[in-house]
């Protein structure tokens, strides 16, 4: 079968790099998912989105005169309206304790507590971001 631009095929990833991954087509062939190609948003870390023996869809973007193929899992999910592919977050609940002793109370009350605590957190983030930007802007003007 020969490597034909604009065919979506299953492939399976052999390598992934900080600027791509690489994946062999189902006809034996590698070609290159550059990073901006892995997923319809923002991609700062490709091993969020895959890891290494993952069969996937892609789209065949171009092939040169030397044969490196490009490819794209973004345009393969556009094409088959699928969301894309992201792992998700690993939670430890036994952190926590046994939740199934508590009284629902107990839970909501853990639950309040957890949650200011995040949003302390993150407000006082998001103020020392503000702090900074505002001495940078102020001291570019004098």
């Amino acid at each position: 079968m020969e490597v034909e631009v604009g065919n979506i095929v299953d492939g399976r990833v052999t390598g992934i790099t900080k600027f791509g991954a690489f994946v062999q087509m189902s006809n034996g062939k590698t070609g290159l998912v550059h990073i901006s190609e892995i997923a319809l948003d923002y991609v700062k870390d490709i091993a969020e989105h895959l890891k290494v023996d993952d069969v996937v869809k892609v789209k065949v973007i171009s092939v040169d005169e030397s044969g490196k193929v490009s490819l794209s899992i973004k345009k393969a999910l556009e094409k088959s309206n699928i969301r894309s592919p992201k792992r998700p977050e690993v939670f430890d609940f036994s952190a926590k304790g046994n939740t199934s002793e508590m009284s629902f109370e107990e839970k909501i009350k853990s639950f309040m507590q957890d949650s200011d605590e995040k949003i302390s957190i993150l407000r006082r983030n998001t103020d020392s971001k503000r702090k900074s930007s505002y001495r940078r802007s102020s001291s570019a003007n004098i």
